[in-house]
């Protein structure tokens, strides 16, 4: 049945019945052979690499100018809390190996830029204090 508009359904012509005699072809099974040998099968190509992997990592880091602000926000906050942390322990008189190296390590860490000129200028004082704090930890080390 077909479906024809608003007015209703209508009769439509089914399957054709199949034809009796007069020697048709029905389906047939095509003559066996034997597989093809592998001379005359087409050697495969390798795959070939669109990018290397150094393009696909180098992607992944260039990020939009929202990305890298918020890397730089990201990174300026484990700065201050490194030096926060060193400012506790020496209040505290505990200042460990660790809690200087964790300073020295995100000192060391790479700055992504950003767009935005006041941004920068505060990251760079933040990195400053931090390698400045660095500084003095390490002359006191040597002292001893």
């Amino acid at each position: 049945m077909k479906v024809t508009g608003t007015g209703g359904l209508s009769q439509t012509s089914g399957a054709k019945p199949a034809r009796s005699g007069g020697g048709g072809e029905g389906f047939r099974v095509g003559a066996s052979s034997a597989p093809a040998a592998p001379a005359q099968v087409a050697a495969a190509s390798g795959v070939a690499s669109v990018m290397g992997v150094e393009a696909l990592i180098a992607l992944q880091d260039v990020g939009t100018p929202t990305e890298r602000r918020r890397r730089s926000v990201s990174r300026a906050g484990r700065l201050l809390d490194s030096l926060d942390d060193l400012k506790v322990a020496l209040l505290g008189g505990d200042l460990s190996a660790a809690q200087v190296e964790a300073l020295g390590r995100a000192v060391r860490e790479q700055r992504m830029a950003t767009d935005d000129p006041k941004l920068e200028a505060v990251l760079d004082e933040i990195e400053t204090r931090a390698a400045v704090e660095l500084a003095k930890l390490e002359a006191v080390r040597g002292r001893r």
